[in-house]
């Protein structure tokens, strides 16, 4: 009884702070758009979208790796040293793309500052994943809804009086540093031994064991934005916001796996580690269902409704791009489904597999998207998007049966 409190728990506020962190960036984007003007709200989403990519090497392994860690001799402190080594990593990677692209000084800034700020998310991913092995994940919920709640309140406030995008952003990374500090290391503090002394060789292992890990999601966040830098390679600044704007709905998707992936992680390792493949399977079907089902309403609704509501929540025309609209959030339920699969191969230690799929996505991701946005333009980079995203599920889906089925035979065996 006392189990299925604590799971309730953890899925209502793992669903409330996840839900609000995804939907930040939605938020931001409103604020830069309406404050901001088109073409600075252009700047503002590519940049969020490199430091979204940049955060796959401050994740690393990432949480579900973390999680997963059935042998447990990697300590928490050795996770925790591990995460501040690749999220200054992050910071390092940016100057260098800054100075590879030539941006201007202003353009630089605004990528660093939001580099800075998804480090630091990076950083207390790994203080979330301890408290989660401790199925805390309920505080994990509360700590996301609380910086994302206060993060797009000061965004807001400081560009409405300001009407500076720079200064906003640093009032963001503020209040994440003392929340870090004040809310989550407390939570965590008790979970860790901090007197233990730092195995440097377990360090270096974790960058050794997860690199297919970080190389998925790396690979994988730049799947997602391949048409963003076409983008910003052949079109306007303009062209990027209206990209970011009917894409954000996309976002709602890569929710839901979120949603269905982390309250159900441990659920996941005890079918595999009790060799429950029919089990496994029916909760792989579940999950995949229970996307699909949303992604049928979500392109119905965004068909109907979506241009419309987007446009005046942005203040921008996006009626021509009502078919747009609907193509992207079918890709986004297509990708969910990857995102599904992937967890799983991630916990039966199945990544370099992955590393091979997401190579061969990523090749064609810059192929089409250089193809057809350089010719077609903004469609070009919708039509890319659903062609990228169809590669990636169907990769992932086959892989996935085929996977499962040859690990449970040879166990048995």
């Amino acid at each position: 009884m006392e189990k299925d409190t604590q799971f309730r728990k953890n899925f209502i506020w793992n669903t409330l702070g996840t839900g609000l962190n995804a939907f930040n960036s939605l938020f931001f984007m409103i604020i830069a758009t309406r404050v901001n003007g088109i073409e600075q709200a252009g700047v503002f989403t590519i940049a969020f979208s490199t430091a979204c990519i940049l955060y796959a090497i401050g994740l690393y392994a990432g949480r579900v790796y973390q999680v997963t860690e059935l042998d447990e001799k990697i300590s928490d402190k050795d996770f925790i040293i591990n995460r501040i080594i690749t999220c200054f990593s992050m910071i390092v990677f940016l100057i260098l793309f800054c100075i590879f692209r030539k941006y201007n000084l202003e353009k630089t800034v605004i990528f660093l500052l939001l580099t800075i700020y998804k480090a630091l998310e990076a950083f207390s991913d790994t203080i979330y994943g301890i408290l989660q092995k401790h199925d805390k994940l309920d505080i994990v919920g509360k700590s996301l809804f609380i910086k994302s709640l206060l993060s797009i309140l000061l965004f807001l406030i400081i560009d409405l009086l300001i009407g500076n995008i720079i200064v906003a952003i640093i009032s963001m990374i503020i209040i994440c540093v003392i929340i870090n500090i004040t809310y989550d290391f407390r939570k965590a503090y008790k979970y860790v031994d901090f007197k233990q002394k730092i195995n440097w060789e377990n360090v270096i292992n974790i960058l050794k064991k997860g690199f297919f890990v970080f190389a998925i999601s790396f690979l994988g966040m730049y799947v997602v934005n391949a048409p963003k830098y076409s983008i910003d390679s052949y079109l306007t600044s303009d062209f990027q916001t209206i990209f970011g704007i009917i894409v954000m709905p996309a976002t709602i998707m890569s929710l839901v796996a979120q949603f269905l992936i982390h309250p159900y992680l441990n659920q996941i390792v005890e079918l595999y580690k009790t060799k429950n493949l029919k089990g496994l399977e029916k909760l792989i079907l579940k999950m995949l269902g229970i996307i699909g089902c949303f992604g049928v309403l979500a392109t119905i609704l965004g068909y109907i409704l979506g241009t419309q509501i987007l446009g005046l929540i942005y203040g921008i025309d996006l009626s021509m791009y009502k078919i747009g609209l609907s193509i992207i959030i079918i890709s986004a339920t297509l990708y969910t489904i990857g995102t599904v699969c992937s967890s799983i191969l991630t916990t039966v230690r199945e990544t370099f597999s992955q590393f091979v799929i997401y190579v061969g996505v990523s090749i064609f991701a810059y192929i089409i998207s250089t193809i057809l946005t350089k010719y077609i333009g903004i469609n070009g980079s919708i039509i890319a998007y659903f062609f990228i995203m169809v590669s990636q599920a169907l990769s992932y889906f086959i892989y996935t049966k085929i996977k499962l089925k040859k690990i449970f035979v040879e166990d048995k065996k």
